[in-house]
């Protein structure tokens, strides 16, 4: 049987050992062809395929509960559940995600895109069906570097209490998206091959151990779990793969192949994009702080297992000792950089702005009732593109700004970030955060700007007449292409708020005394945002002007290219033109 005459996993477990070991083959080369076109996470992916058809061979999902931890791991698990037609345009619009999706089918039971949270819904799930006399496996596949995260720990301190269903499939790659750090990476390294007694997971948590082997060997796969579900309650396999696995490129490059963008399928090349030679914004970030770090011996970097992402890899190779990944744990790195910041070091904390979530409490708890100064750098703002809803920062401007103690500030491009990373570091009493987008700078940036910025103000961009539209962050380019697009420009003045918490009432008093139509254009939500503190500040000032607040609605914005989804919310650059045009 060959991989197109698979519509379900059923069809797996009347295949012959050999009939497995040849869809294995056609499965690894389906993903490597998909992704060399369509973009996507190719690395973890070609280290679960055999993962991937033992679970569905040995167990009756989606009767047993199938959860796959991080979420981009389950490409295999999505091609052999009947949604291979749709993986040729997996993470397009209006196709399927790149993550597990309870709504996409009955075999993701539980959505997942961030990392450590499969252990928990799996127990969740067990015990549950427990409850409920309901007789059936729950299984957690949990890899790249999760099971360090502190939520998974938790997770198996509870787990190591019951006599839950569970089996915790530890799919070690010694790999996050940079290779893996700290003490319990280095334990797992340590062990050898097979059995092995002396496990903090049998000793400490009390969950029965197996393993490690070889998470490549389908036939080995399929005799230990077969061996495994004779057994009752809960218990971890623990697996060696490669990410990877089966393009020499990519098993050599694990970081850049982790997601690489579009490249040769026989060779691993990499496809150029035509960017014009410009950074990426982590890029300027990076350097930003790298050359912060020349004039300052006490600025330290932290980030949570993502030095690749945020772009501090020459600061880690040039300040070693001034440099710290803490794993994928951000409750952790804030708290950590608490604790520098009170004696005395300068604390840039990178951390994506969906990331932050997960360090809500530390945010407010150990650094802002403290007043601890500390720079935020919040990375992946706005829309991000086809990861999906699980990955777009639209939050953070909403979520920062009721903080007391947090300035909050968004430049409108890379020079301006710059600027602000300098100043920031001269002004810094209390906790900062910089959001700023992924993405392209569209600025060459050859040198770094450290100049300081007009601490505290927004900034005119462009005189008008009649309408003042306050654009916030990066939406600042929108705006200005649009404002150039209309017949008459000389309408239109054009502000940069930049200081989103606290506002530069100055400006606003400005604005609000000589315009009675203003428009807000932000790429986080209008629930809380920008926009709203602009209307707060109206309102308790008692200024009647219309003002429109535009930016991401109240829902979960779908994956697909960023430009298309600024048209599902009204923010690309013809449809601002064209809601300026019609302004009477």
């Amino acid at each position: 049987m060959q991989l197109k005459d698979i519509h379900d996993p059923v069809q797996l477990r009347s295949l012959t050992p050999a009939e497995l070991q040849q869809l294995a083959q056609e499965l690894r080369q389906e993903i490597i062809d998909v992704m060399a076109k369509n973009e996507g996470h190719l690395g973890a992916n070609l280290g679960v395929i055999e993962i991937s058809l033992a679970l569905h061979f040995c167990f009756d999902t989606p009767k047993d509960l199938l959860v796959w931890d991080v979420g981009h791991q389950a490409y295999a698990h999505k091609i052999l559940t009947g949604r291979r037609s749709a993986f040729q345009n997996i993470r397009q619009w209006e196709s399927i995600s790149g993550f597990p999706k309870r709504e996409e089918s009955p075999y993701d039971v539980f959505g997942t895109g961030h990392a450590g949270t499969s252990i928990s819904a799996v127990l969740g799930m067990a015990l549950a069906n427990q409850l409920q006399q309901d007789d059936r496996w729950h299984i957690a596949v949990i890899g790249d570097a999760s099971i360090a995260s502190g939520m998974a720990l938790e997770a198996l301190n509870h787990l190591g209490t019951t006599q839950a269903q569970v089996i915790i499939v530890l799919n070690d790659n010694t790999m996050g998206i940079d290779p893996s750090v700290g003490a319990l990476k280095a334990f797992f390294e340590s062990l050898p091959e097979g059995r092995s007694e002396n496990n903090p997971f049998q000793t400490a948590f009390n969950i029965p151990y197996n393993g490690p082997i070889d998470g490549h060997d389908l036939p080995l796969l399929c005799q230990t779990f077969s061996e495994i579900k004779k057994h009752k309650g809960p218990q971890i396999l623990h697996l060696r793969t490669i990410k990877g696995k089966g393009l020499e490129a990519a098993e050599i490059d694990q970081t850049r192949f982790h997601a690489p963008g579009k490249f040769d399928p026989l060779t691993g090349k990499l496809q150029k994009k035509d960017v014009d030679g410009l950074p990426q914004y982590k890029e300027i970030f990076g350097r930003s702080v790298l050359a912060l770090a020349d004039q300052n011996p006490k600025i330290v970097a932290i980030t949570p297992a993502m030095p690749t992402g945020s772009g501090l890899i020459p600061m880690f190779e040039k300040y070693p000792d001034r440099s710290f990944d803490v794993g994928i744990a951000e409750q952790h790195a804030v708290t950590l950089a608490a604790g520098m910041a009170t004696q005395g070091l300068l604390p840039i904390c990178c951390i994506y702005s969906t990331f932050l979530q997960r360090a809500y409490d530390q945010l407010i708890h150990d650094v802002a009732l403290q007043n601890l100064p500390i720079i935020f750098a919040v990375d992946r703002a706005g829309l991000v593109g086809h990861d999906g809803p699980t990955h777009h920062g639209v939050f953070d401007l909403a979520y920062l700004r009721c903080i007391p103690n947090l300035t909050l500030i968004a430049p409108a491009d890379a020079s301006e970030l710059c600027r602000i990373l300098y100043t920031a570091t001269q002004h810094l009493k209390g906790p900062i955060a910089i959001r700023y987008p992924r993405g392209i700078a569209e600025e060459a940036l050859l040198e770094i700007p450290l100049e300081s910025m007009d601490w505290g103000k927004g900034r005119c961009l462009k005189e008008g007449t009649e309408v003042a539209v306050i654009s916030t962050g990066s939406m600042a380019k929108h705006v200005g292409r649009a404002i150039a697009q209309t017949s008459d420009p000389d309408r239109f003045a054009h502000f940069d708020l930049r200081f989103v918490k606290p506002l530069d009432t100055d400006l606003l008093d400005q604005i609000f005394k000589n315009y009675t139509q203003i428009i807000h254009v932000e790429d986080g939500t209008v629930l809380g945002g920008a926009g709203s503190a602009l209307l707060e500040y109206a309102h308790s000032c008692g200024y009647t002007a219309a003002v429109e607040c535009l930016g991401i609605q109240d829902g979960f914005v779908s994956q697909g290219s960023v430009e298309k989804l600024y048209q599902t919310q009204g923010l690309s650059v013809d449809q601002l033109r064209e809601r300026f045009e019609n302004l009477g």
